[in-house]
């Protein structure tokens, strides 16, 4: 008998509900805790073998609750432990045997990907990723790295290492290329970031050399409010500029 993750994105409901549920209502249910999980991704945890909903005989999905409480699970392990699929399905079968598992402690990675600094509002520089542990958190091969980076899309510093934020990236890279989109269409927004950091820097470049800590202080948090802002107008910008082309 299949045990599942208990707790979790759409646990109060899909467990009351004790019904089968279309992936659209499973949609509904986890972006209540995961607001940017598509339908895409459950389709590929589906096909990595992570949930196995049933099938109608026009075929159709359909979940169970428990299915959606192992999405949740799946998730959350990829948020908050940046664990790869791998292990999150070796957890998932030890739980099915009823064994108990032993999660990682979220450590400060997490907390540096959300903007968290230093005293000094510097991340600290050991904050970084090997590149084998880059592919593990982002789930892809060495060949997909080394093509992004041949585009620039990820580039590695002079000692071999990575931000933290090259996580995202990587797997926002590999979701946009389910839908065809290949590196060399993506280099268009690379250049549109590049161009955004620019005009960030030079907002706040003479805050940063003033000679008041405070007033540097100041200058790092002034930029991740403009960066915020900056996706933001673009991610409206860009929806706007489809909307008026799609009627």
């Amino acid at each position: 008998m299949r045990r599942t993750p208990s707790g979790g994105a759409g646990s109060g409901t899909a467990t009351t509900a004790g019904r089968l549920m279309s992936i659209g209502t499973v949609l509904q249910q986890l972006r209540e805790e995961f607001p940017e999980v598509t339908i895409s991704k459950i389709r590929f945890l589906e096909a990595e073998g992570l949930v196995e909903p049933r099938r109608t005989p026009s075929g159709y999905r359909k979940f169970s609750p428990e299915d959606v409480l192992r999405l949740g699970y799946v998730l959350r392990m990829q948020r908050d432990h940046y664990l790869p699929l791998k292990v999150i399905r070796e957890h998932l079968e030890a739980m099915e045997r009823g064994e108990q598992v032993r999660l990682p402690a979220p450590g400060r990675s997490r907390e540096l990907l959300e903007g968290a600094l230093d005293g000094d509002g510097v991340a600290p520089a050991t904050a970084r990723l090997g590149r084998t542990e880059l592919l593990a958190a982002a789930e892809v091969g060495e060949d997909q790295l080394a093509e992004w980076e041949s585009y620039g899309l990820i580039a590695p510093d002079a000692d071999g290492g990575y931000d933290l934020e090259a996580v995202p990236v990587a797997r926002l890279i590999a979701d946009l290329g389910r839908f065809g989109l290949e590196p060399r269409h993506l280099r268009v927004m690379k250049a549109a970031a590049d161009r955004e950091a620019d005009l960030v820097e030079q907002v706040v470049a003479p805050l940063r050399r003033h000679r008041n800590p405070q007033t540097r202080h100041h200058a790092e948090s002034t930029v991740r409010e403009l960066a915020t802002l900056s996706v933001r107008l673009h991610a409206a910008l860009v929806q706007s500029a489809l909307r008026g082309r799609l009627h």
